[in-house]
């Protein structure tokens, strides 16, 4: 047995140190750096099985490469498909990370259920019995998913090759540990060396894995950040738990776009594929409300049509307060000034609240015309007229810029009954045969106008 050493590590961004000190010089956070030991010894946590010869990489010139469309697996979830870029690439590793009761283990459980070929669900955290419940209320019935509670790596890997999974779900990667590393589970070598473990099987077999990751409080995901850097795709699962809704974003992905956005409802069955998220995000409602405008917006390849809600009030206090959800607040300090210097609308002592309904978070800069809209609405109290919305982005000088794909924009509006939109004067638009009525529009004053005159 070789030599043990011991080694300090900061357990916030995972920074290796020969002694301890007390702050970081990486991240400049204090009293995360804690000693583990290191036992350094070879691996043989995972080898192909005997009489498989391991190819040996040659280099190959650029020009014999095949190109050759990658060739994925189905997971029959059309929004983790969509995220993913179209599926599962044989031989990547997914991590997926979320707040506590989210829904991460429900989604990858519901995934491997549905699946046609072999899977097994490696759980560190819930029994057998446990799972077997969750699993009878989302699909009773399946004959292509194995469970397996446990944690040892080594363990693990006698099974895997037992079995011979086509796919492999991991819940969660902080609960595993290794023969060959002396720290607790959950620790930074820890889960440095199950992970390095488990993309040599990968890669060595060709096998999906799919990872599940706990965050810290500041929402990133726990464990060093060179975790992020070995997998092959992040995707972040969040919610907020006053709403049933549920949206999967791609973080990193190695094999695909990360703009795409996948939306789920959570339902006492598990979670429900949302594939027209744009119903779900406007409200209902019948009355013509002041302060409310639609946005036209594009996550990725995929329309969606916003409700942007607004208040405007004279302050009660001194300084005004200004507050957003869903949206970010220095862009609307940023349109508030605008409106002031460039359109004459005085609302700096006016407290001025913004609310993106259905509790999901939207950065498109083509939400502005529609804040504006929705501001100027309510401070008025004018509603605006049904079967209006916006698209487009606002500059400093109060001129409307254009934004992309608004041609997708126009049509997805068109689709759900709108009757005019707002795009901006500079927009190249083609579509001929577009029942829906375009204002093209260059200033602000052009827009406030054409509603509120």
């Amino acid at each position: 047995m070789a030599k043990t050493k011991t080694a300090f590590f900061c357990q916030n961004c995972g920074t290796q140190y020969a002694k301890w000190v007390g702050q970081c010089s990486a991240c400049k956070e204090w009293n995360t750096v804690v000693e583990e030991v290191v036992q350094k010894e070879d691996k043989k946590s995972w080898k192909l099985p005997s009489g498989t010869s391991k190819k040996i990489a040659k280099p190959l010139r650029i020009n014999e490469i095949s190109t050759d469309k990658e060739l994925r697996l189905n997971t029959y979830d059309q929004e983790f498909n969509r995220v993913l870029g179209g599926g599962i690439v044989p031989g990547s590793l997914v991590l997926l990370g979320g707040e506590p009761g989210v829904g991460k283990s429900t989604l990858l459980l519901q995934i491997a259920l549905k699946l046609p070929f072999k899977t097994l669900y490696v759980s560190g955290e819930e029994s057998q019995k446990q799972i077997k419940m969750r699993a009878d209320r989302i699909l009773p019935s399946s004959e292509n998913c194995y469970i397996l509670t446990e944690t040892k790596t080594q363990n693990i890997f006698k099974q895997i090759e037992a079995m011979e999974p086509d796919i492999v779900v991991i819940d969660s990667i902080q609960t595993l540990h290794s023969d060959y590393i002396e720290s607790a589970a959950g620790s930074i070598s820890q889960i440095k060396e199950c992970t390095a473990e488990l993309i040599k099987f990968a890669k060595e077999t060709n096998t999906p894995v799919i990872l599940i990751g706990h965050i810290t409080k500041d929402g990133s995901i726990a464990g060093p950040k060179i975790l992020e850097h070995m997998v092959d795709t992040v995707l972040q699962f969040e919610g907020d738990r006053n709403y049933v809704y549920r949206i999967l974003r791609a973080l990193k992905n190695r094999f695909g776009s990360t703009a795409e956005l996948g939306i789920y409802e959570m339902q006492g069955s598990g979670l429900r594929e949302v594939n027209n998220p744009s119903e779900i995000l406007i409200s209902k409602n019948d009355e013509r409300l002041s302060g409310t405008a639609i946005a036209s917006t594009v996550e990725g390849m995929r329309p969606l049509m916003i409700e942007i809600q607004a208040l405007v009030s004279t302050a009660v206090y001194g300084t005004p307060q200004r507050s957003t959800t869903g949206y970010n607040a220095k862009r609307l300090n940023m349109l508030l000034a605008v409106l002031e210097k460039r359109a004459g609308f005085k609302l700096g002592a006016k407290d001025v609240f913004l609310n993106i309904t259905g509790g999901i978070s939207v950065d498109d800069p083509a939400l502005d015309l529609a804040v504006i809209a929705a501001i100027l609405s309510s401070n008025s109290d004018i509603p605006i007229e049904k079967g209006v919305c916006f698209a487009a982005e606002v500059g400093l000088a109060g001129e409307i810029r254009p934004v992309q794909r608004v041609e997708r924009r126009i049509l997805e509006a068109e689709k759900l009954g709108f009757n005019t939109i707002y795009v901006s004067k500079n927009n190249k638009i083609s579509l001929k045969n577009a029942k829906i009525n375009i204002e093209l529009v260059a200033r602000i004053e052009d827009v406030v106008s054409s509603l509120f005159d």
